[in-house]
């Protein structure tokens, strides 16, 4: 395993995306609890794009821009229901709810936050299969070895964030104003990454 491939992974999931912003409001809204859910969740999602890769699907959501689109603008429109939906729950920031919200819809919300990602695709199309030797006996098991390397950065540093934005919760529930004006940027931020997406 190469240098190169540590350090760029680790740049392309320490940089904020959907990911991040999704681990962070779980974590303020929820607590520790969710914010690791929430990592696990996105951290899922990405198992579909490194099925996609192996069985050729994602040659073919890089190669049509028909395939490419639709994955594209079904992620926008994701996105702009998560804005959406962090406006409308007033209630979300509460101490009360800290634990009310199921595991299942915590992960399955991030299992779709990635899942809808086409540049998670692109990477695993374009970025991935540099480190791995084509044509050789053991390339299905050198992808397999560094998308497990992937996941895991993508889990620790999700979780991290969460963990951070969690370790500060109680300090921001205490003030209405704060929480109104955290909302608004969550809100926010995943119509800045629909647009960003919309536009790629």
């Amino acid at each position: 395993m190469s240098l190169a491939f540590l350090l760029t992974t680790l740049i392309v999931v320490v940089t904020p995306g959907t990911g991040v912003v999704y681990t962070l409001a779980a974590g303020l809204s929820h607590g520790r609890r969710a914010s690791v859910i929430a990592a696990f969740g996105c951290t899922l999602g990405i198992v579909p794009h490194l099925a996609a890769t192996i069985t050729g699907l994602a040659t073919l959501l890089h190669t049509s821009a028909v395939a490419y689109e639709v994955v594209k603008y079904l992620g926008v429109g994701y996105l702009l229901y998560m804005a959406w939906a962090t406006l409308r729950d007033k209630d979300a920031l509460t101490v009360e709810a800290a634990e009310a919200r199921p595991a299942a819809r915590v992960i399955a919300s991030g299992v779709l936050i990635n899942l809808l990602n086409p540049k998670l695709t692109m990477f695993f199309v374009a970025f991935l299969p540099q480190f791995v030797p084509a044509g050789e006996p053991g390339s299905l098991a050198t992808m397999l070895q560094l998308s497990a390397v992937f996941m895991a950065l993508t889990f620790v540093v999700f979780a991290a964030y969460g963990m951070c934005a969690a370790a500060v919760r109680h300090h921001v529930l205490a003030r209405p104003q704060v929480m109104t004006g955290i909302r608004r940027v969550f809100a926010a931020c995943f119509v800045g990454l629909s647009a960003r997406l919309a536009v790629a």
